[in-house]
């Protein structure tokens, strides 16, 4: 330290010196001489004084970040830690700790929602779901203690899940990512939340699956999986596309109401094979939306254009199940002679999106096209 303080004060004698001298050449008086230089002199050990409490600072800072984020890590790492402990409350107490990280450090954000996705992935049954899968808080049964105790962990996981991703109406939302596959979900809720790729097969949910206003910018993946009650969907937009290959439907799809609006769904739709029996509103197709394949018995509505105009396998049916080729009408999904309905949907082939059979295991998210 001594080295940078002997040369402020060597160029601080320099300064002094050199402003005598010029004052001196311009024959000015001796006392504005000697105070204008000892000011000179002064304002440079000043700025040097500034200088060196200004680089003390940033390297505390850079000390303070490099323990903040060590801090970080080892709360992770214990906390992870203590969601394998056997007691429940502890179980609990780790998933608020991981929350709580997300919210205090960002970029634990998507590892934290990782790791409650994971813990949600791990097998479990409980009775209510083969008795009532609709609404299993209606039935109480006895069970074992170990199994009520797991059940409120897991809901504890799906609700900090909810609370960790972005909602609202501003612009700046943080989109992550969710891999729900093979979970077994109970009364799961997105309600307004922003999420970049949401990824559910295989997945088994129970009770009222809450999807209304849930914004998903790439794509959505319920594949293989059994909504056993109620699904709303209204208000949702599923603008990276949506699967609901091989998906069953156990009760009431709520595609779209007056109060939250119809469900909106982009690039592509894959319908399940069997159209839900109960449907409720209508899911809104946007414009150059393609179709793995016909969406028979479907209550959609969009744009002509949905359905991917001019593919080599494009087909078109009419009212009686034939194809014409003749353009559809502007308003729905028909082909221009009949009124739009579900089922003269045009269907094209999404072989990019790695869409293959539910019953090939080799067929997995990651395949999907972003």
């Amino acid at each position: 330290m001594r080295a940078p303080w002997l040369l402020a004060v060597l160029a601080a004698l320099v300064s002094t010196v050199a402003t005598g001298v010029g004052l001196w050449l311009v024959k000015a008086p001796a006392v504005e001489i000697v105070k204008t230089a000892g000011l000179a002199g002064g304002a440079v050990v000043a700025l040097y004084a500034l200088w060196l409490n200004d680089r003390r600072r940033r390297i505390e800072e850079a000390r303070h970040s490099l323990e903040s984020e060590k801090v970080a890590d080892e709360r992770f790492a214990r906390s992870v830690e203590l969601l394998g402990n056997e007691a429940d409350q502890v179980r609990v107490g780790a998933m608020h700790a991981l929350a709580w990280l997300a919210r205090s450090t960002p970029r634990y954000r998507q590892t934290v929602l990782d790791v409650l996705c994971a813990y949600l992935r791990r097998p479990f049954t409980h009775p209510a779901h083969e008795k009532k899968p609709d609404d299993p808080d209606q039935v109480f049964l006895e069970v074992d203690q170990e199994i009520r105790l797991e059940h409120q962990v897991r809901l504890t996981a799906q609700r900090l899940i909810r609370d960790t991703l972005s909602w609202g109406d501003r612009d700046d939302h943080d989109h992550l990512d969710l891999d729900l596959t093979g979970a077994v979900l109970e009364y799961f809720s997105l309600d307004g939340r922003h999420v970049n790729r949401f990824v559910a097969r295989r997945a088994q949910f129970y009770g009222i699956t809450n999807l209304r206003n849930v914004h998903v910018q790439s794509v959505t993946l319920f594949s293989g999986g059994t909504f056993h009650g109620r699904v709303q969907l209204a208000g949702g937009k599923f603008e990276g596309g949506i699967s609901f290959q091989e998906v069953a439907f156990a009760g009431q799809v709520e595609l779209g109401t007056q109060f939250f609006g119809a469900a909106e769904v982009g690039r592509f739709f894959h319908p399940s094979n069997e159209p839900p029996t109960d449907q409720y509103g209508e899911m809104k197709v946007l414009p150059k939306t393609e179709f793995r394949r016909p969406a028979t018995g479907w209550q959609l509505t969009g744009s002509t254009e949905a359905a991917g105009l001019g593919l080599p396998d494009h087909v078109e049916q009419d009212a009686r199940g034939g194809a014409d080729g003749l353009r559809g009408d502007d308003d729905g999904l028909g082909n221009g002679r009949v009124p739009a309905k579900a089922d003269e949907v045009r269907a094209v082939g999404l072989e990019g999106e790695g869409l293959g059979d539910e019953s090939d295991p080799e067929t997995e998210p990651d395949e999907v096209k972003k």
